[in-house]
């Protein structure tokens, strides 16, 4: 699945869920990023400065918003990475 496809995937999720409050980047290097604007509840794969960054594999990314992955799992293994706001990643998962 490509980035974008992928950010078809969650901004479908969100479908204009502010809830969030924060804007969130998903960050999988070369294959591109994901950017969250969880004040205007959109998806895009603009690279933007985030209140929190997600370091992870496109794979991982994939994994976890299809739910073959648990989050946390993700984080403790090391397969994702979060710098900036911990609250806000730990938000994520009641979005998506």
């Amino acid at each position: 699945m490509s980035i974008e496809a992928i950010a078809e995937t969650m901004n479908d999720k969100l479908a204009g869920n502010t809830d969030l409050g924060a804007t969130v980047k998903f960050d999988c290097g070369e294959d591109g990023v994901i950017f969250v604007d969880g004040n205007a509840g959109s998806v895009s794969t603009e690279n933007k400065d985030a209140n929190c960054t997600v370091t992870l594999d496109k794979d991982v990314l994939e994994d976890l918003i299809s739910g073959d992955q648990d989050p946390t799992a993700a984080f403790m293994t090391g397969k994702l990475k979060v710098d900036g706001d911990m609250s806000i990643a730990m938000k994520l998962g009641e979005l998506f």
